[in-house]
């Protein structure tokens, strides 16, 4: 298997060097990572569940897609390859930028850029990375959020 390599960052994300991925979360150092939020034409969001053999939250559920910018990868191209990757779906219009999370213990050191995107595809997991997923209306996302 490759080793993976990410751009460590510093506290304003700028790149300072590469890391492996052992080296980047045994020393906690700030890096990147995207997430998308997938929407289908009724406005319905997809959630996942983490595989449970995941390295954290395994078995938590999660945005619809997310992972980890490789080094020299940028935000955008990170979050159309992850959507592609774990659910085998590209977005029927361009993804959307939405915010960037500053990079915390709450995101393990992440600075994570977060977009949206849209699709009429029936997704496809990778059972590798992702255990189950669901289209949740917004409302019952929220009372589930609530709930939990």
């Amino acid at each position: 298997m490759t080793e993976e390599l990410f751009d460590v960052v510093d506290a304003k994300d700028e790149v300072i060097r590469v890391a492996d991925r052992r080296e980047v979360h045994d020393n906690k150092l700030f890096h990147r990572s995207a997430h998308i939020l997938l929407y289908d034409d009724a406005g319905r969001l997809l959630v996942q569940r983490r595989g449970f053999d995941k390295e954290c939250s395994p078995g938590l559920w999660d945005t619809s897609a997310g992972g980890h910018l490789s080094s020299g990868e940028d935000y955008e191209t990170a979050a159309i390859r992850e959507l592609a990757e774990e659910l085998g779906v590209q977005s029927k219009r361009p993804i959307e930028f939405l915010f960037k999370l500053p990079a915390d213990k709450n995101t393990g050191q992440e600075f994570v850029g977060v977009f949206s995107a849209a699709t009429d595809e029936v997704p496809i997991l990778q059972v590798s990375e992702v255990a189950a997923a669901r289209w949740l209306e917004i409302d019952e996302l929220k009372a589930w959020i609530k709930r939990d």
